[in-house]
């Protein structure tokens, strides 16, 4: 595998044991809103860290 290759991988396992941490603590469900929160801001060019949240709203 190339460098390139394998940063790219690394970031997959890094996401995927998220994606089941989040899993195993609030449901798939959840998993799935956030993944689709993260990849809107990511779409849109806003910071992920900005947006709204059920835990954060008021």
């Amino acid at each position: 595998m190339t460098t390139d290759a394998t940063t790219k991988e690394a970031f997959f396992e890094r996401l995927g044991a998220l994606s089941d941490e989040m899993i195993g603590a609030y449901g798939r469900d959840f998993a799935m809103g956030a993944l689709i929160v993260a990849a809107r801001c990511i779409a849109q060019g806003q910071p992920v860290e900005n947006e709204s949240t059920p835990a954060n709203s008021p």
